[in-house]
């Protein structure tokens, strides 16, 4: 490529070309709308590439092939929607407890259950925080462009790399599909993260034992390094240890901290119009792309809104609420859901200054209208 390249690219093509610029050389997945496209995609790109795509018999064992790979070595990652993904959880539950670098992308649909199958929708923000069993650390980014759904799989790829992590990539039916002009960076200008590797011999080596930073080193199976993992509590050497209450309180606080310390690389936020802005809207995917209109609308008609977007859900980026709650004189929360976030704005907001919903959840897009007239009911 050697320079900037300009398309007209549908969001689920950008998330399959953004992986493989990222380094994803394995892809194990099963079709389902919204989502397909990414596979469909990684299904040419891949063996043109170096890379293995296996269509697998059901969401659970995809999950488990992607795991596999990154073991061996390979950046991996896997694609689905809401019921899919609610498959894939006891795998990612796994996947957090042996540190295993990987990404699920969630193109999420209406639901419960089959529910939309068609239709967008922002239904499955708790269940990427909370989906799977236990007490996880997560990551969860949302685009609501096509060049963000680019950009932040590339990302995704660099904090899995990073901090030994599944990370998910929570994007909608309406960025899935919608197709728009963007402009590719040069692949030579994009940072690439590959997992730290050991170096210490097989014999000293313990494929749990964390550096500084909380991450433990990595060698690939194949490599010479004797390497077990198990899903119960363990300590460095990885052998159980599920009695040892101590081993299980430091591996727990270990696996939540080593995301913690990098909150301000993981969190991503846009401030629109926030310096004078009375009345500021919360939004993330495709709903802040109505909320940016809405800004822009009521501009023009006088009155000072500003639009808080936000490119990561998890970890929850508390420290944007914060810095203006005490400024505005309420926060709408518009989401394609019956409430989901609106529950962690409050958290920070709610003493401060008023938080509103704004809930849609029969399968149509939230409009620019309909946040203006929530704006002009709270001010």
């Amino acid at each position: 490529m050697g320079k900037k390249q300009v398309k007209l690219m549908q969001g689920n093509e950008a998330c399959a070309e953004a992986a493989i610029v990222a380094g994803a050389r394995f892809f194990a997945g099963y079709p389902i709308t919204p989502a397909t496209e990414i596979a469909e995609t990684l299904a040419k790109l891949l063996p043109q590439n170096g890379g293995t795509f296996i269509q697998m018999e059901d969401e659970i064992a995809s999950m488990a092939a992607v795991i596999g790979a990154s073991i061996g070595g390979v950046k991996s990652m896997t694609a689905t929607s809401g019921p899919g993904f609610t498959l894939k959880q006891e795998n990612l539950g796994y996947a957090a407890m042996i540190e295993i670098p990987c990404v699920i992308v969630n193109v999420q649909r209406g639901g419960p259950s089959t529910g939309l199958p068609t239709l967008p929708a922002q239904m499955d923000v708790m269940q990427a925080r909370w989906g799977t069993h236990g007490d996880h650390p997560i990551v969860v980014l949302s685009p609501s462009t096509v060049y963000e759904f680019y950009i932040l799989t590339i990302k995704a790829f660099n904090f899995a790399e990073m901090l030994r992590t599944p990370v998910i990539i929570l994007s909608d039916a309406i960025v899935g599909h919608l197709r728009e002009k963007v402009v590719l960076p040069d692949p030579s200008e994009i940072e690439i993260v590959n997992r730290k590797k050991t170096d210490v011999s097989p014999e000293k080596f313990l494929p749990f034992k964390a550096d500084e930073d909380g991450v433990p080193p990595f060698a690939n199976y194949g490599e010479g390094y004797r390497y077990h993992m198990t899903s119960n509590n363990h300590d460095e050497s990885g052998a159980p240890a599920t009695n040892n209450h101590k081993v299980a309180d430091a591996l727990l606080r270990r696996l939540h901290n080593k995301v913690e310390k990098r909150r301000s690389e993981i969190i991503i936020t846009d401030e629109i119009m926030m310096d004078d802005a009375e009345v500021a809207v919360f939004a993330y995917g495709c709903t802040a792309r109505s909320a940016f209109s809405a800004v822009e609308i009521t501009r023009e008609q006088g009155i000072k809104l500003g639009l808080i977007k936000t490119q990561t859900l998890w970890p929850f980026p508390y420290e944007a609420i914060k810095k203006y709650a005490n400024q505005v004189k309420a926060i709408i929360v518009p989401e394609m859901n019956m409430g989901q976030l609106v529950g962690e704005v409050e958290r920070v907001a709610c003493k401060d200054t008023k938080v509103t919903p704004l809930n849609k959840f029969d399968g149509r897009m939230i409009t620019p209208e309909e946040i203006i007239s929530t704006v002009k009911e709270v001010i």
